[in-house]
């Protein structure tokens, strides 16, 4: 069975088309630079954590605050430290390998 790499292509495209509904390149299109992408993901991942915290706070001094909203809220932010720890991880483990690049 050969495959046509036209029609490979072209699925490839339209998976990133259903996976990134505003195409692969919306971050360049917006002119958002990748500093700019960096610093936005850490504001809303200190967002989450702060939100997370401050209910539960409400929480533990008796304000009338649900359980169940605590609970996803702790757990949103546990998932936003996860995966910051992750990015950093691979940030410091593709500085290390640049760094034993031979020159």
């Amino acid at each position: 069975m050969t495959i046509n790499p036209a029609n490979a292509a072209a699925a490839y495209k339209t998976a990133a088309r259903a996976a990134l509904p505003n195409g692969p390149a919306a971050a360049t299109e917006t002119g958002q630079s990748f500093g700019q992408m960096v610093e936005n993901a850490a504001k809303d991942a200190l967002t989450t954590t702060k939100g997370a915290e401050t209910l539960g706070i409400k929480a533990a001094a008796g304000a009338n605050v649900e359980l169940t909203d605590v609970v996803t809220a702790v757990s949103n932010a546990e998932v936003t430290l996860q995966t910051v720890v992750a990015v950093r991880d691979k940030v410091v483990a593709a500085y290390q390998d640049i760094m034993r690049m031979p020159i």
